[in-house]
């Protein structure tokens, strides 16, 4: 096929018309569910073909999916794995042999060896061919529904996850009973408040969920249970993971020093089962918010409600959703009403008819005419006395099926048995005329109907509760011990040979004041440099109040100032001055307290250096006279004159005395 030269200005208008055609096509036919009944392309072409072969008994999924290519334009594959993923869901197919595990993650046998048939709820809600729109097939052969006519809010319901060209979709599963309950509000026009249900179940905190819009949040942790003394059982584990992923990122965070365990177990069979042996000494309390921090025992999911609707890809919110589902429903109802009434009407009319064709004789009319046209004239004129009985004109088509009933029927004709039936006809005729005229009553009575039959069984899986964020600090265990080479200047938890300064955990900071009068925090490491000899090298502890207490040297020859400080907010890996940053400064003293008071006790001795009409060389130094400040405040004047040393004063230090 010969390209058009005039059809594209350039290369690069011809591959972005492509593109847009792809990303058009990606969207609308393989990864984003309409927003009317829920469904992808393939899904819908599957459960059609499932219709389509419906016999009451178990099908060959293979069979389904051969079926299924009738409809759509991919392989065999892709229509076999989003069977196995719709039968998973237990709403619409019910399944026969060994669909896997959504707990475990275990994949579906074969095809060829696995069955399925569509639900009493599937037939109920999904299919009606005098409602469905259709259109041809991919190949001209076959017509498929455009949507299928879904009484029931089954994207919702389901949840779907799907990966287009520039966008995506994700809906997160919700309660069916619920979702019913929501419906009937929607009708009344009454307010409502829908969260997601999970088929795992477990503990969901969905203050964040914004009606499944983009940029909400979804908190979803595991059920656990404190068996007895070291044993942790996980009963229900968050939606999106299986146990096998689950154990693993709690074997992960064991390895890399964040969790402790002795062993775990996987019992799971039917239901999640996971058995975490805790060593001696293990607080379960604590361990349960380690799980919650560390591993896939919390999980966050981000909803993304994209559908198509009015012939394009739309961000609805589940309650835009679920009213747009309630409407069309009703509107399904209706049509369905009419429908029924339409047949309720044509039936009323020809039984009428047919009551006065062999009531009064007007078969005999027709036994001396001998062309057609005259027995259709004679058939019309014995009726014409009767026809202001009848609610609509008399057609030719009606007197052409009188010619067709048989004798017999006539021989036997029951006139009581036939007034019978008009009467029980124009009982359901008054009947669907009153449904149509109170249209939401009747579509409230059919999601009432619809919980009854098939509600039990679908409770809520998911409990919703609040819960805060576990803080990583709190709960890590400090399985390592920080070691300080003094001499080289590095610090870490990998310098076993060196002095051990203090427990810690792989997350912890360590705070850093180096002989250079610069603090530091860094991240904690097997080794870290610190500078020789640091004054103080620590675990960083956000949560404790020190007092930090200085005497230093401003420059070579400046006076000698003290200053009192808390630390405060500080950025990491960020180098803070604590003297005024003159070059040649030195410290004297540094010491470091629990609180003020502890602070306030601090009495030193001052040595001056001796020098000529100096008479006292030792002066006293109280630090509660020195207010306490931010780090980086400039200190108080102790000396303008050069000291030789700073000590603490004894214990029966006189300050009125002297030394």
């Amino acid at each position: 096929m010969m390209h058009d030269p005039d059809q594209h200005a350039s290369l690069g208008a011809m591959y972005k018309d492509y593109f847009l055609d792809y990303a058009s096509y990606v969207i609308m036919e393989r990864a984003v569910p309409h927003v009317n009944d829920g469904l992808k392309p393939v899904q819908r072409r599957i459960l059609h073909s499932m219709k389509e072969l419906d016999d009451g008994r178990y099908n060959k999924v293979a069979n389904v999916v051969g079926n299924t290519m009738k409809y759509h334009p991919h392989g065999d594959q892709s229509i076999g794995d989003a069977m196995v993923q719709l039968g998973q869901k237990d709403l619409l197919i019910d399944t026969q042999g060994n669909w896997g595990n959504t707990l475990t993650g275990d994949g579906a046998a074969a095809s060829r060896y696995i069955e399925a048939r569509l639900t009493k709820l599937a037939l109920d809600i999904t299919f009606n061919p005098k409602t469905t729109e259709w259109t041809p097939s991919y190949d001209g052969r076959n017509k498929e529904p455009v949507t299928l006519p879904v009484k029931f809010p089954l994207l919702l319901a389901q949840g779907v996850e799907g990966i287009a060209v520039g966008l995506a979709c994700k809906m997160l599963p919700h309660n069916f009973i619920e979702l019913i309950d929501a419906s009937v509000c929607a009708l009344r026009k009454e307010p409502f408040d829908l969260v997601p249900d999970f088929p795992t179940g477990g503990i969901m905190d969905a203050t964040d969920y914004r009606d499944g819009l983009r940029g909400g949040r979804v908190r979803v942790r595991a059920r656990i249970s404190s068996e007895k003394k070291g044993l942790l059982r996980i009963t229900e584990i968050p939606f999106g993971t299986t146990t096998g992923a689950l154990m693993d990122s709690i074997v992960a965070a064991a390895e890399k020093g964040k969790i402790k365990i002795a062993k775990i177990e996987d019992n799971t069979a039917a239901h999640a089962d996971i058995l975490v042996h805790l060593p001696a000494g293990v607080d379960p309390d604590n361990m349960r918010d380690a799980l919650y921090a560390f591993t896939d025992c919390e999980l966050s999911l981000s909803p993304n409600a994209c559908v198509i609707a009015d012939d394009r890809p739309q961000f609805l919110g589940v309650t835009e959703i679920l009213k747009r589902n309630a409407e069309f429903t009703k509107e399904l109802l209706r049509m369905e009403l009419e429908i029924r009434l339409g047949e309720l009407q044509e039936k009323w009319h020809f039984s009428s008819l047919e009551k006065i064709f062999i009531e009064n004789r007007i078969y005999r009319d027709i036994e001396e005419q001998t062309t057609w046209e005259g027995v259709i004239g004679a058939i019309d004129k014995g009726l014409k006395p009767f026809k202001k009985l009848l609610k609509r004109e008399v057609t030719e088509e009606d007197i052409v099926r009188l010619t067709e009933i048989r004798i017999k029927r006539i021989s036997k004709f029951d006139s009581f048995k036939a007034d019978e039936e008009i009467k029980s006809l124009e009982k359901d005729i008054d009947e669907t005329e009153k449904n149509l005229k109170q249209l939401t009553k009747y579509a409230v009575r059919w999601f009432e109907d619809l919980k009854k039959k098939y509600g039990k069984g679908r409770e809520r899986k998911t409990e919703i509760s609040t819960f805060d964020r576990v803080d990583r600090s709190q709960v890590i265990l400090a399985t390592e011990t920080l070691y300080l080479d003094d001499k080289n200047g590095f610090a870490g938890y990998g310098l076993k040979k060196e002095t051990p300064i203090e427990k810690c955990s792989t997350l912890d900071d360590v705070i850093i004041f180096g002989q250079d009068s610069k603090m530091r925090i860094v991240k904690v490491a097997e080794k870290f440099f610190v500078g020789p000899r640091p004054m103080r090298v620590a675990i960083w502890k956000k949560d404790e109040d020190l007092i930090y207490s200085m005497i230093f040297r401003d420059g070579k020859e400046g006076p000698i100032l003290a200053k009192r400080f808390r630390v405060g907010g500080i950025t990491r890996d960020k180098e803070y001055e604590l003297t005024r940053g003159t070059p040649g400064s030195r410290v004297f003293y540094f010491a470091v307290h629990k609180s003020e008071a502890e602070s306030n006790d601090q009495l030193l001795i001052v040595h001056i250096k001796p020098a000529l009409k100096l008479r006292n060389v030792s002066r006293p130094f109280n630090f509660g006279e020195v207010q306490i400040k931010g780090r980086s405040s400039g200190g108080n004047i102790v000396t303008k004159l050069q000291i030789d040393r700073i000590v603490r004063a004894p214990k029966d230090f006189d300050p009125e005395v002297g030394a």
